[in-house]
């Protein structure tokens, strides 16, 4: 499950995805992913089952975003290219496509979170 966590977190460094890090219970810190050339910068050491990004689930798809699907092709994706561009459109717009809410990996995004970085 950590490889699968490791792995999604990493598809999202160049999607400016918002960042928890540290305790849950500590709002206030929120990181952006894309800081410096798509680094995280965190001035402390972390461990990564601290660090939580916060997604949007795929149910909260707005009719907007699956007429964007639909008009690029990407419905009914039928080689390993089109794979990869649904799978960076997922990213680009932060849905958890991996059940990493339900696995308590991931946060779900505040309603507009994301409004103003796609």
């Amino acid at each position: 499950m950590m490889k699968t966590f490791t792995s999604d977190l990493l598809s999202r460094l160049d999607t400016e995805t918002i960042i928890h890090v540290g305790p849950e219970d500590e709002d206030q810190v929120l990181y952006s992913a894309r800081i410096n050339g798509g680094k995280w910068l965190i001035n402390d050491a972390y461990y990564v089952e601290e660090i939580k990004p916060y997604l949007r689930p795929i149910e909260s798809m707005t009719n907007e975003e699956i007429d964007e699907i639909e008009k690029s092709g990407l419905t009914d994706p039928q080689s390993l290219e089109e794979t990869f561009r649904m799978v960076d459109w997922l990213n680009s717009h932060h849905f958890d496509y991996r059940d990493l809410i339900k696995k308590g990996l991931a946060l779900t995004a505040k309603e507009g979170m994301y409004d103003n970085n796609n």
